[in-house]
């Protein structure tokens, strides 16, 4: 039998499973790891960067865009430290993924030496799999078994590997598990005395909504139909926005903070809601409200409110169930509805009105030329020139409430974010790994200017492997996402103020083209021109210095100008301050529409 180092033995197991390249920055406990990562460097690319935590940032997210595992490594000590960041947001996202961790040699263990850490305790908290490898025969299985545990229990797993281990030499007979692992299938029907009992209480309604999340992914065709022969609102989480176009009548986008005018409006004004694939953290529901949850997760199912009934299902194969179900009730296109329940069509209506009404205030926002710039104008243009299928990295705060509301996800756009940890500095590291991963597709990333500072010296890492990254930096010289916070809590500004920076300047110092736009005129050519850079092969940085004026807090937009819910004080003096006036509280909609409501 031929022998082989025990590193290579892994760096075999990494390609069986499919792994196409590996993040991190080298440290002196993970050379022997190293010497394998060099030897396998036409099969596996090695993509360098200048901080463990954008490696790791950068696996999570194409793990996120692929569906596959990703691999990032840091060595013993600090760089096992940095890696913490993105294995919490794998943690909370449910995202597999794989971190290969160095450590000091297998004889100067449990002897404090240099760098030396407990590592194991420290990844305990961000990892379903956690575990030092014991002998360099151990090392491809105990990788192995890594990458199947992260499959199944849908997370990070870590494997720390002494220095020494990865240069020892092994029989070279560990044959994978990877051709023989299969991704379980997750379709499961409901009950179908469920659906049924999902219609009855449906029939009892006056404002019910569908409320979905990235449970529904693939369910657009089952979602447009239910709203048209139901006469069925619809929200969804903000991850899930991009399931559907966007500008369907009928769909308010999402609610809770990130979130719209109308989506928070619908949501807190039902008193039904099917709750669809989803696990919600920042409820905008009425306590009153009747809830149906459709998971395919036990545990979450009821987790967020009191819930009349529960259905463990996938949520496309419970929505052609119910599509069935209300067709045999109520006739091929709902006719009979209104013969066997509450009307609610004056529901439906207000609904649509009120999303006529934001629809149209944005607009004209976005025609606005005021300096500084604000984001309704910037995102009109970026939805005109972006490409059809572009991804978007998407740092967090007020980025995440911009795209939101205003950046257009339909067909084959897709964006990547951190939603759950919502760690600032996610948009880079992800358009690295979407351009590595997607090489055809055009690739953005939307930061703040407090974000990209965090993982700004990356850029070079675009600028070595040539990815045609459109980076943009909104920079309005706050925390503005942590500012408003601190408006709310009607306390001083402490430590949201950010000092100016030239990011074009910087991005040039990294190699990287920079342009800058300091006024509305200059915004479309100067995208323009950049456009121009990234389809020569190369990355661009753009500058937007744009307006700190706070975004509309719809979520304290009030149900209506005064009375219970007290939300506002002074209702006229909070719609002038956001220039709202064109918009109305939705309790005033509804009840032009004769649509009775609290």
């Amino acid at each position: 039998m031929s022998k082989i180092a025990s590193s290579d033995a892994m760096m075999k197991v990494l390609y069986d499973w499919g792994v196409k390249r590996i993040y991190g920055l080298p440290g002196g406990s993970f050379d022997s790891t190293m010497n394998a990562i060099h030897n396998w460097q036409d099969k596996i690319q090695y993509i360098g960067v200048r901080h463990e935590e954008v490696g790791g940032l950068a696996a999570v997210a194409e793990a996120k865009l692929t569906g596959k595992i990703a691999v990032m490594f840091g060595s013993a000590g600090p760089g096992a430290a940095h890696l913490l960041n993105p294995l919490h947001d794998a943690k909370l996202d449910n995202i597999p993924v794989l971190a290969l961790v160095g450590q000091v040699p297998s004889d100067k263990m449990n002897t404090d030496f240099f760098q030396e850490l407990p590592e194991n305790p420290m990844f305990s908290s961000a990892s379903v799999y956690n575990r030092t490898v014991m002998t360099p025969e151990q090392l491809p299985q105990v990788v192995d078994t890594a990458i199947r545990k992260a499959f199944a229990k849908k997370g990070p797993a870590v494997v720390v590997i002494p220095k020494d281990f990865g240069w020892a030499q092994i029989e070279d007979n560990y044959v994978s598990s990877a051709q023989k692992y299969s991704t379980p299938q997750w379709q499961m029907p409901a009950k179908k005395e469920d659906v049924e009992a999902t219609l009855d209480l449906l029939e009892k309604a006056q404002r019910p909504i569908i409320y979905f999340g990235r449970g529904a992914q693939g369910a657009a065709d089952q979602l447009r139909e239910l709203a048209t022969i139901l006469k069925l609102p619809m929200v969804s989480s903000y991850l899930a926005k991009g399931i559907l176009e966007g500008d369907e009548e009928f769909y308010m986008l999402s609610t809770g903070r990130v979130a719209t005018k109308p989506g928070v409006d619908v949501a807190r004004a039902a008193d039904f809601v099917i709750f669809a694939g989803t696990n919600f953290e920042f409820p905008m529901f009425s306590e009153e409200a009747t809830f149906v949850d459709v998971n395919l997760q036990p545990s979450v199912i009821g987790a967020r409110h009191q819930t009349k009934l529960g259905i463990l299902a996938d949520v496309p194969t419970f929505l052609d169930q119910l599509i069935k179900a209300a067709k045999a009730r109520y006739g091929n296109d709902g006719a009979q509805f209104n013969d066997k329940a509450i009307n609610h069509d004056a529901w439906y209506d207000a609904a649509v009105e009120d999303k006529q009404q934001w629809d149209a205030w944005l607009q004209k926002r976005a025609e606005r030329t005021d300096n500084p710039v604000g984001f309704e104008r910037v995102y009109q243009v970026i939805n005109q020139l972006a490409a059809d299928d572009a991804i978007f990295g998407v740092d967090v705060g007020n980025v995440n409430i911009a795209v939101a509301r205003l950046l257009s996800l339909g067909g084959e756009r897709r964006q990547v974010t951190s939603p759950l940890y919502a760690t600032m500095g996610f948009g880079m590291p992800a358009s690295i790994a979407a351009a590595l991963e997607y090489p055809e597709r055009e690739v953005w990333s939307l930061s703040g200017d407090g974000g990209i500072a965090m993982v700004i010296p990356d850029l070079v890492t675009q600028a070595e492997h040539q990815l045609p990254v459109m980076n943009v930096v909104f920079t309005n010289k706050s925390l503005g996402y942590i500012e408003a916070e601190q408006d709310d809590t009607h306390q001083p500004h402490s430590g949201v103020k950010l000092q100016d920076v030239d990011f074009a300047k910087v991005a040039e110092g990294f190699q990287v083209a920079g342009l800058t736009v300091h006024k509305a005129e200059q915004l479309e050519s100067t995208l323009k021109q950049a456009k121009q850079v990234i389809e020569s092969g190369k990355p661009v940085l753009v500058d937007i210095k744009i307006t700190n004026e706070r975004m509309l807090p719809v979520e304290q937009f009030p149900h209506r100008r005064s009375g219970e819910p007290d939300v506002i004080a002074d209702f006229d003096k909070f719609v002038a301050h956001f220039e709202a006036e064109a918009l109305e509280p939705f309790g005033e909609i509804l009840d032009r529409h004769g649509v009775e409501s609290f």
